[in-house]
């Protein structure tokens, strides 16, 4: 390790002695590039610190939640106003109502909603209320779509299932995964054919834009053939939005893209930078939903109070910003630059973009898939990767997570990224 990140060095000594692999999650350990991991010490706005004390301009914005920026006042002020009147209550409080009511104004397909804790717990409990609401036990889901580490769902997953190249995982026995059905994204046929083959699935869950393979975006009509095989077999659609509400417009991908969801998951800017999932649909599913009806679900911090409230601020924020074409012309014009460094250093890239996500992928081919973003050059990205963190860009340590965004990034930031980005592809030129 350089000497300019000692003091992450030393804080891995002691973070492996009592952390699983010195890490809280996967990803951050750095393993697909090589190196030791960075340790951050504080954030501000567009950029973040590490314990050397070296500046990045940040777009991990952590994986997305933080879509503000860090620290942004109107936040800040929310957060400081709900931890002055308390932590947590174990009961319900008005915010719980307030943000629930913004977030069903921003989303059609949805009457009422649950919060919970997590994206995870979100997901979780939407294959359960499925389930109980078709009486069917089967799930199809996405080859590379990931939906959090519950068992029936990690099977053929991307992120750090993808980074660490591990096709499911230890310890999910296989009852747990014999319900779950494997599709392809962006081939609607092999939906078709698994919905022929099986009479009793209950439900497909996707991501509208897959953000765990890296940025892929759904082809042709590939949305609207599975909504009407949805519709045709009795089928409920899961919109996992955990990664993409609020990121491409004040609501949902999925109204931008023209599917109905039937439950949708959120979670990451809901919470404005505090732990948060949720879960909506229409009445008729909901009202299922424990008080109300048999499905069980309950968390001692769901509805978090100052969770809430950095939720409800981060919204308004966004709703009186507005930055949705602002982040569409950046993520174009980033695409292009990165392209054009590209085709100068001789050096295959295909770039996938959607409102305020963007991924680059090594590899001289179209990305639809799983399959053809795994042909990706991973030591390329690598060499990539610590080329921008030494010019002060501080990247998602792996080829297959999304880069993202924020308000906070400056006219002057963004001009710094493109020029960063286009030197670094330069520099990979043998």
């Amino acid at each position: 390790m350089s000497s300019v990140f000692q003091k992450s060095a030393e804080a891995l000594k002691r973070a492996e002695k009592v952390l699983v692999g010195g890490v809280n999650s996967p990803v951050r350990a750095f393993t697909s590039v090589g190196g030791q991991p960075i340790f951050i010490k504080e954030a501000q706005g567009s950029h973040i610190i590490d314990v050397d004390d070296q500046v990045y301009l940040d777009i991990v914005l952590s994986y997305g939640p933080m879509i503000l920026g860090h620290g942004h006042p109107a936040v800040k002020e929310a957060v400081a106003a709900a931890i002055d009147k308390g932590f947590s209550y174990g009961a319900t409080a008005e915010d719980e109502i307030n943000l629930a009511e913004m977030i069903i104004g921003a989303f059609p397909a949805i009457a009422k909603i649950r919060f919970v804790n997590s994206g995870t717990e979100a997901v979780l409990s939407t294959i359960r209320l499925a389930r109980a609401f078709t009486g069917k036990d089967k799930i199809i889901k996405f080859s590379g779509c990931y939906h959090g580490h519950m068992d029936a769902l990690l099977v053929a997953a991307g992120s750090g299932l993808a980074t660490w190249s591990i096709p499911s995982s230890k310890g999910v026995p296989e009852a747990a995964v014999e319900n779950t059905l494997i599709a392809q994204y962006n081939n609607i046929e092999t939906v078709a054919n698994l919905l022929n083959e099986h009479a009793d699935v209950a439900a497909i869950i996707l991501e509208p834009i897959a953000g765990n393979m890296g940025v892929v975006v759904p082809t042709n009509d590939f949305l609207s053939g599975l909504e009407a095989l949805a519709r045709q077999y009795g089928v409920l659609i899961i919109v996992d939005e955990v990664m993409t509400g609020f990121r491409s417009t004040f609501g949902g991908a999925q109204e931008l893209l023209g599917i109905k969801a039937d439950i949708t998951c959120l979670g990451k800017v809901i919470g404005g930078g505090f732990p948060v999932g949720a879960y909506g649909a229409r009445a008729g599913i909901m009202d299922m939903v424990a008080p109300l009806g048999k499905v069980y679900q309950a968390g001692t911090l769901s509805g978090n109070p100052v969770a809430m409230a950095a939720g409800l601020a981060t919204l308004k924020e966004l709703k009186k910003q507005n930055p949705y074409q602002q982040f569409a012309e950046r993520t174009n014009s980033l695409a292009n630059t990165i392209t054009a460094a590209a085709f100068e250093a001789e050096i295959p890239v295909t770039v996938n973009h959607f409102g305020s996500m963007i991924s680059p992928f090594f590899t001289g081919q179209p990305v639809t898939d799983f399959q053809s973003a795994q042909t990706s050059d991973t030591n390329v990205f690598a060499s990539f990767f610590w080329d921008m963190i030494k010019n002060g860009i501080f990247l998602p340590p792996s080829q297959f997570e999304s880069w993202f965004l924020s308000t906070a990034m400056s006219t002057e930031d963004f001009s710094r990224l493109e020029q960063v980005v286009y030197q670094s592809i330069i520099n990979l030129k043998k």
